[in-house]
């Protein structure tokens, strides 16, 4: 392996790839923007979808991971690209494991850094890297690095204009959305995420029906009001996890009818248990 990984400084990754135990770490982060860096010695997660997009950069050994109905395999230097509510799995690919960092990214901050335009479709998430993706690349090279609002501002433009770039001339078009009322739905879905809330009342907050409401809200976050609900509710659960609040505790606190119900949208969204999840979060390099 060179002594730099395409954009990735040497000196920036302190081990070296080898069998042991799984790790995940998470970076500095800000609003709608999450950067964690992940070691996975043989099987990673299982099927399961976020509601953010997914760039990465596979840093050490060769993933593998199952998306849009193929097999696809990502090596050192590489980026991954996933796009919101896509289905996909991951694991190592040969018996050294793997080791990638991956931002992962509201919808809603990519459509304002593209002034409104449709959210962009990568087709290929497997892509070699370019000198379009270099400052996405030193986004990613230092992820304990905080983030001021400038540079959040700057982050999401050059995410913006990596994936408008990888989704090829015409991707991105002007599309129609009642932003006040998608945001109104999203900011109370944020502050009531535990509550049972009926299709009526985010109805009559918006001011649209339910299934105008349930259109636009995915083009402009892509996902549905539902599943963004279970998302943050999940966001609580895990914060209580770091927090070493027990498992019942949490999924009763967070809104989810009981711990079962819980792991499995914890499992559907991260592919990993609970228990799995806490086990691997470190907060060490």
């Amino acid at each position: 392996m060179p002594g730099t990984v395409s954009g990735i400084e040497a000196g920036a990754l302190e081990r070296s790839c080898k069998p042991g135990r799984d790790t995940i770490r998470v970076g500095a982060g800000t609003e709608g923007l999450q950067r964690v860096e992940a070691y996975f010695s043989a099987h990673g997660f299982e099927p399961h979808r976020h509601d953010t997009y997914g760039i990465g950069i596979t840093t050490e050994g060769v993933q593998t991971f199952r998306y849009r109905g193929e097999r696809r395999v990502g090596r050192p230097g590489q980026l991954h690209v996933l796009h919101p509510d896509e289905l996909h799995d991951g694991g190592a690919a040969t018996s050294e494991g793997f080791r990638y960092r991956i931002a992962y990214v509201a919808p809603d901050l990519i459509r304002d850094a593209l002034d409104d335009q449709a959210l962009p479709f990568v087709q290929e998430p497997i892509q070699d890297q370019t000198r379009a993706s270099r400052r996405v690349a030193a986004l990613l090279n230092d992820i304990d690095q905080p983030l001021s609002d400038l540079a959040r501002a700057e982050a999401a433009v050059d995410l913006a204009d990596l994936l408008a770039h990888l989704s090829g001339p015409g991707a991105c078009r002007p599309i129609l959305i009642d932003r006040r009322a998608v945001a109104a739905v999203r900011d109370y879905l944020d502050a009531h995420a535990g509550a049972a809330t009926p299709s009526r009342t985010l109805e009559q907050l918006a001011g649209l029906d339910r299934f105008t409401l349930a259109r636009q809200f995915r083009r402009a976050y892509g996902t549905s009001p539902d599943r963004y609900r279970t998302l943050r509710r999940l966001d609580l659960v895990r914060a209580a996890i770091q927090a070493g609040t027990p498992l019942a505790r949490a999924a009763a606190d967070a809104g989810f009818a009981d711990q079962s119900h819980m792991t499995r949208q914890f499992k559907r969204a991260y592919g990993l248990t609970p228990a799995r999840w806490a086990s691997a979060l470190t907060s060490t390099a």
